[in-house]
């Protein structure tokens, strides 16, 4: 079955893909009166490292994100954490409060699933713009 075209939302910003651009990286959606918000979805950029490093690398990712549309870390209300191996939570935590400011942490889950060859972590982002 083919898709239908679909027109562009002028509304919603999106930041494609790169390898599939059916598939955003970013998306932002500005309220009319102020505000807004902003989800974003990253993996390590370099797969190579344990669970630790690819933590830090996965949340310096959707840092630069979140700082390339006027954010910071603490404008995260919600975190989906995925991860190839639920043992790895302890490790986890620790990368995950090295970065995240204390006081300022999302709403977060934490479920295991399977992912590409190295990748360990993707973390999935909802971001609200000040008002």
């Amino acid at each position: 079955m083919i898709s239908p075209s679909f027109p562009a939302s002028p509304d919603i910003a999106r930041v494609a893909n790169q390898s599939l651009p059916s598939k955003s990286g970013v998306a932002v959606y500005r309220l009319p009166g102020g505000g807004g918000f902003m989800w974003a979805v990253a993996t390590s950029p370099d797969r190579t490292p344990d669970i630790r490093a690819q933590t830090v690398g996965c949340l310096r990712a959707l840092e630069g994100h979140l700082v390339a549309h006027g954010l910071d870390l603490t404008r995260i209300v919600r975190a989906e954490v995925v991860v190839t191996d639920h043992d790895n939570k302890p490790a986890f935590d620790e990368a995950w409060a090295s970065v995240m400011p204390d006081g300022q942490g999302p709403v977060r889950s934490f479920v295991e699933s399977r992912m590409p060859e190295g990748d360990l972590i993707e973390i999935i982002i909802t971001a609200v713009f000040p008002g």
